[in-house]
Formats: structure tokens, sequence, C-alpha cells
């Protein structure tokens, strides 16, 4: 029989609401909190441990098979559910997971030229969960957050990637450990600025290639520019000279796919 929880008291469901808005907490437990259906199937595809399940029966409607995997399921009432949830519409049911190595050096790749996505210091969710679901579509070889300004296991970051969080492959850390990473293992920095450029329709992406984007307000920092193979831009022919990050990387990368597809 089941393990059920019907009180808002109840420590675990203390722990996880907790869990969901705090960052330290989250490190230093190495844990996170992942609702909904589509976001709990790309996290079992993509092997990450789940700690705990709980599930409302009164919403869930059996669309992930729960038996016979190295979790605990939990029965949650109506009640638990809302006072958890981050959102309505995630079909019943929420978990505690074990959260993943982002380190560089556990990076590998099947190919001799990966095509990677290097984002420097992005803060907002939604503009991460955009990037996420950019890679995600582009089946980029990886992903990685350089300087992060938040943790990927942010509840909302979760959210905006639709789950794409679980189904990139992603590291984060410093912008000199990442440049450094990139240079030992001979992959292109192709950094993305407006100061000393060439559009970026000029340029060859199809060898080993890392596009680097920064944030709209403060764009690169000096260090990408100055280490950077090349320096890119985006032509426009209005007032603005910047478009929104998540924009800006999609361009990039699909040319990128479209020279891969072409060559």
């Amino acid at each position: 029989m089941r393990k059920q929880i019907t009180s808002l008291s109840n420590s675990l469901i203390k722990h996880l609401l907790l869990l969901q808005k705090k960052s330290k907490l989250r490190s230093s437990g190495n844990e996170f909190v992942i609702e909904g259906v589509q976001e709990l199937t790309y996290a079992i595809e993509s092997n990450y441990k789940l700690k705990q399940v709980l599930v409302c029966n009164d919403i869930f409607e059996n669309t992930i098979e729960l038996n016979d995997l190295d979790f605990e399921v939990i029965e949650i009432s109506k009640e638990v559910f809302e006072k958890i949830a981050y959102r309505s519409s995630t079909g019943g049911i929420i978990a505690i997971a074990t959260a993943k190595s982002l380190s560089v050096d556990d990076l590998h790749f099947e190919t001799k030229t990966p095509l990677i996505l290097v984002a420097e210091a992005p803060e907002k969710p939604g503009n991460i969960g955009a990037l996420l679901r950019t890679c995600d579509a582009a089946n980029l070889d990886a992903v990685i957050i350089a300087s992060p300004k938040t943790d990927l296991y942010n509840p909302n970051i979760i959210r905006s990637s639709v789950g794409t969080v679980f189904t990139n492959k992603i590291a984060t850390g410093s912008t000199l450990e990442i440049i450094e990473y990139l240079k030992k293992n001979n992959i292109n920095i192709f950094a993305a600025a407006l100061q000393n450029s060439n559009s970026y329709l000029q340029e060859d992406f199809t060898e080993a290639t890392a596009v680097v984007v920064g944030t709209e307000h403060d764009g690169l920092s000096e260090n990408w520019r100055s280490q950077a193979y090349k320096v890119v831009k985006i032509p426009m022919e209005g007032k603005v000279d910047s478009l929104n990050v998540s924009v800006s990387a999609s361009i990039l990368i699909f040319e990128a796919k479209r020279q891969r597809l072409n060559k």
C-alpha cells in the first residue's frame, strides 16, 4: 500500500515547498522539484534519479508508468497538490529529484564537430527557457551557461523550458573556465557582438563551433570578444540595435544547422 499525505503540515510537503523557493537549499541538498507530466517524462528518459513522486489521484491520469521504478510513490490529497503545485495544468504529479553534475569536464561528444550554444550570465528564467527550447529543437550537442546568475533547477526555468532543461546536455562554469575548455578542445568561438564584427552570414559554422551570446543589456564581456575566433553580428535594418537573446541565438544556431545540412 502506498504512503498517503493529506496534511499541509507534513514534513515532506514543507521540504518540497522550501526546495521550490530556495536556491541554496537545492544546491546544498543536490535536489530539486519537477512538476508536470511532460517534464517528468523527459527527466525519466534522460536518466534523472527521482527520490519521491507525489501523485494526486483526483487529477493524475496514469500517463507515466510508475510501477517497478526506483523511487517512492506517495499519494497526496487534492488540497495538498493545490498547495504545492506551481500551476494547475500539470497532470497531478510532482517529484523530488537528484541534480546532475553540470561540470564542463563531464561533456562528451559523439562528433568531432560539435555545435554548442554558450549563454553568458542569462538571468531571466523565461529567456533561459526559450534558449533551451531552441537548443532542443536544433538538437545541439551541448548548452553551456557561463557565469550563471540563477540555478538551472529553478522551477521557473523548468516550467519555461517545458522540460527541455532535461533533454539538453547542459554544463555551467565561469566565463574563464569555459573559454579554457573550448580552446583546449579546439572548438571555434563565435562571439555575438556589435563591435568589430562581421555579418554572421559571412562565416563558416561547419567546424567545431560554440555560438556565444550575452544579455541584451550588457552584451558579452571583453573576455569573450578578445578570445573569439570570430566576432559576428546579425545585421538589422531598423532603429534598434539588439534582439532578445533567445531570438539572436535562434538565428545563429539555425544558420549553423543550415550550413551543416548543405555541406
